[in-house]
């Protein structure tokens, strides 16, 4: 079996081309990165550590890998490939689309049996996301054809995969902790399933409780600390004023996440501690840059942040600490990030109100936006 994969960076290798690899898929990277190119292409495996007491180091073999920007190869690669899978960045899903259609037509044409595509990203419904921008390649009678051949299952990920550096390029530190959970109601029937993958029907409340626990507190862990001046989340995190805002973040999603999806209350407090838990992993060095970068996207109206925040207040809660978080954001001026300098360029153009109402989606004067612009003053 062979699975094709977009993006040789840390996460496809440490998390999402280590499982495919475990499940007995030969793993195909595709990426843009010409020197992970060659080195996948040379030496066809490499090593996964293990980030906590043990150090356990796992040997990754049968991988290739070949270059993004040879649509030819990709295409050919996605006719050929038993699965697809995808951990490029939301952002990215429209740039490797072309490919991945070229290969469909390709896999038309040659009576090829049915696919699954999978997009691994942090997002709600990245895979779908990514087969609207599949489809919009394809004539409408394409369409029609694809739709029984290829199908793009949604999937919720979560694996903290640090920045890191090693003197092996290929080498990568991942912390032992993983949930890749799948939407087995849009896939085809009879469909071989991924060793250590998680199926359910309805995934809406499990990719909601990740993105709205992991994602919110890692970013609220970062804004909190970039604003104390801590290089990294496990300093950040020996912070009480940090953890407090953190804590307090995730009780307001928790207690929103419980009531719209029946989660029990204990056991998703306990998920939280886990979560908050995993912050604090001393093995592990995690920059408040690398986390709080994108400011722009993590304030955007179906992120982190915004969307947890006004279901709270939907539902009579008080989003107090999210708001908080969401006043630090605007104060995030690394200026080796592009969407923070563009933040702070629109912040100081139109005023922080008006820039907060245009990335966050909100009116000017929305009770949100009126209680993150006191926040922001404070």
């Amino acid at each position: 079996m062979k699975a094709l994969h977009f993006g040789a960076g840390n996460i496809g290798r440490g998390f999402i081309g280590l499982l495919l690899s475990q499940s007995g898929y030969e793993v195909v990277f595709s990426d843009v990165n010409e020197s992970l190119v060659q080195a996948l292409q040379e030496r066809g495996s490499y090593e996964v550590t293990i980030a906590d007491e043990s150090g356990e180091s796992i040997a990754v073999h049968g991988v290739r890998a070949i270059d993004g920007r040879n649509a030819a190869a990709v295409a050919e690669e996605v006719a050929s490939a038993d699965l697809v899978t995808t951990a490029v960045g939301v952002p990215i899903l429209k740039h490797i689309a072309a490919g991945i259609a070229e290969g469909i037509k390709l896999r038309m044409e040659r009576g090829g049996s049915a696919l699954h595509i999978i997009a691994c990203e942090n997002a709600i419904g990245a895979s779908t996301q990514l087969k609207e921008h599949v489809l919009a390649l394809l004539s409408p009678e394409e369409q029609q054809k694809a739709a029984s051949l290829v199908a793009f299952p949604d999937s919720a990920v979560d694996r903290i995969v640090p920045l890191q550096h090693h003197e092996d390029p290929l080498a990568v530190t991942v912390e032992r902790f993983y949930e890749w959970v799948i939407n087995r109601s849009q896939m085809f029937p009879g469909s071989k399933e991924i060793s250590g993958v998680h199926y359910v029907d309805d995934l809406i409340p499990y990719i909601e409780r990740k993105l709205f626990t992991v994602n919110t507190g890692h970013c609220s862990a970062a804004y909190a600390g970039y604003h104390k001046g801590y290089a990294t989340i496990q300093e950040a995190m020996k912070d009480e004023e940090v953890v407090h805002l953190v804590n307090g973040a995730l009780q307001e999603t928790g207690s929103m996440l419980v009531r719209a999806y029946g989660f029990n209350a204990s056991e998703h407090e306990a998920y939280i501690h886990k979560i908050m838990d995993r912050f604090r992993n001393p093995y592990l060095s995690d920059e408040v840059v690398r986390v709080g970068r994108s400011p722009i996207r993590k304030l955007s109206p179906d992120d982190r942040l915004i969307r947890p925040a006004l279901r709270v207040l939907e539902q009579g809660g008080s989003a107090e600490h999210l708001t908080k978080v969401m006043a630090l954001a605007l104060h995030f001026d690394y200026a080796e990030d592009p969407e923070a300098v563009k933040l702070q360029s629109m912040i100081a153009e139109k005023g922080v109100r008006d820039a907060f109402a245009e990335v966050s989606g909100l009116d000017a004067d929305h009770v949100l936006t009126q209680q993150v612009m006191a926040a922001y003053e404070q």
